[in-house]
């Protein structure tokens, strides 16, 4: 790393790409989203304070536990003066995320577990259908998989297709 890197006051755009790990694309994409900003140079080229790497990786870690960019925006527009995340606001926001964390994971193993015999129904067998969702009765409650709705009751464990006997 050149002795300068540390010392320079703003990134360029290719700079904090480099620094960051992601491209170019994606950091005008969040500017544009209004999740991280910039000033302009005389010459009109984006300059970023060393504090957005900061806020990048507080983005990334938040996508990767699956918290979509809409509640990351709005949970960073919560900050005081837009700061950058600090550790008590990362307790913060995480605990606020949490719940909508343990619906996801409920979700998920709830998919896992019926991955092999039904998908909550719409399910992928129609001689399980006629058995768990005969005459279609769960189509008044919505559409979609209604079974793997967080609360949803669960069927009894399928033991097999009396139709295949």
């Amino acid at each position: 790393m050149p002795a300068d890197a540390c010392t320079e006051p703003t990134l360029t755009v290719g700079k904090l790409a480099e620094r960051s790990g992601l491209a170019v694309s994606a950091l005008h994409f969040y500017e544009r989203s209004g999740l991280i900003r910039s000033t302009r140079d005389s010459g009109n080229r984006r300059r970023y304070t060393r504090d957005v790497l900061r806020r990048l990786a507080f983005i990334r870690a938040s996508q990767r536990v699956g918290i979509p960019l809409a509640a990351i925006r709005t949970a960073l527009d919560s900050l005081p003066k837009r700061r950058t995340p600090r550790e008590a606001d990362w307790f913060l926001l995480s605990t606020a995320w949490r719940t909508r964390l343990d619906d996801q994971i409920e979700q998920l193993t709830r998919l896992r577990e019926d991955l092999t015999n039904c998908i909550g129904c719409g399910c992928l067998s129609f001689a399980r259908c006629q058995l768990v969702n005969t005459g279609d009765a769960m189509a008044t409650e919505g559409a979609g998989a209604r079974r793997l709705e967080p609360g949803t009751p669960r069927p009894e464990p399928f033991q097999g297709c009396p139709l295949s006997a």
